[in-house]
């Protein structure tokens, strides 16, 4: 039974490219037991990875607000399709743009913040901490009582 309930749980699972993906890669197995949707903003990545059912999104950053824009609609078009019952991402603006509009929309949201910060979350981490239901950090130095939280290990 808990097989079936596990599988009627839908995860969107959102990172930009490079070194968010690698890491939204590594909790792969972990979420391998839930309907999992990804997205990204790197074509090919998911052939490399094997993955066969990739959502691709425009890419953007905090200085183009065009471009920024148009990820935004994409992001909302995206989770108001999916409904995911879970929003992950390992960061960046297209993954805070999916948690926040898919926790506006009911879903729990988790917010891993890159590996890359440690020595303070980064900005868009620190934004989405309004919107997680679970904020997280890969360095022990970061945490505090009310967040981001820590569970051991880096990956």
């Amino acid at each position: 039974m808990d097989g079936l309930l596990d599988q009627s749980v839908k995860v969107l699972a959102v990172a930009s490219g490079g070194g968010h993906w690698e890491q939204l890669m590594l909790l792969r197995s972990a979420l391998d037991k839930f309907d999992v949707i990804y997205g990204t903003t790197t074509v090919g990545l998911a052939e490399r990875d094997g993955l066969g059912d990739v959502v691709y999104l425009p890419d953007c950053n905090r200085s183009s607000i065009n471009q920024a824009i148009k990820c935004l609609i994409e992001c909302w078009r995206l989770v108001r399709k999916t409904r995911p019952n879970v929003v992950i991402t390992t960061g960046a603006l297209p993954g805070l743009f999916c948690l926040v509009i898919g926790r506006v929309n009911g879903a729990r949201t988790v917010w891993i913040d890159s590996l890359a910060n440690f020595e303070k979350p980064s900005m868009s981490g620190q934004f989405a901490r309004y919107f997680s239901t679970l904020w997280l950090t890969q360095w022990e130095n970061l945490a505090r009582p009310k967040g981001p939280h820590y569970y051991g290990g880096l990956f």
